[in-house]
């Protein structure tokens, strides 16, 4: 069992085997925490936050909706709205959804995601068991 000395300045060196073992490198932060007696010493790996962008009044706004919408979005998708353009350019640039997929959160695609999770929940859809019986159904494969 590796034994540590606690210094005059209150630090603990951490024997080389449990370093190694756990990954650590100098300049690593260590959470301390007591617990019944004992001293638990925890890695944490911070990640540095990207710095928040600015945003004008009409910005905010937009965002405010955007958020509102979103969160609808995510709890009942057939009953709510999609983005506007504006406000899905907002919402990326406040890392609120990726640049990447603005396009799936806007009202145009969002009409489709509802029309599909009716169709699901009204079980308007069929199972395939192959891929050639789904191409079979959509005509597009020679019988």
């Amino acid at each position: 069992m590796p034994l540590s000395k606690i210094s005059t300045k209150h630090q603990v060196t951490i024997p080389k085997e449990v370093f190694e073992e756990l990954r650590l490198k100098v300049g690593d932060l260590l959470e301390v925490v007591a617990d019944k007696g004992r001293v638990n010493l925890i890695p944490q790996r911070v990640v540095a936050q990207a710095p928040a962008v600015r945003l004008s009044k009409k910005e905010q706004t937009l965002l405010l909706s955007a958020r509102q919408k979103i969160a609808a979005i995510n709890k009942d998708m057939i009953n709510s709205t999609g983005l506007t353009p504006e406000e899905a350019d907002v919402a990326a640039k406040a890392r609120l959804i990726d640049p990447d997929q603005k396009y799936w959160w806007l009202e145009e695609w969002q009409q489709g995601e509802r029309e599909v999770e009716r169709n699901y929940k009204e079980g308007n859809f069929k199972v395939f068991d192959n891929a050639k019986d789904f191409l079979k159904s959509l005509k597009l494969s020679p019988s």
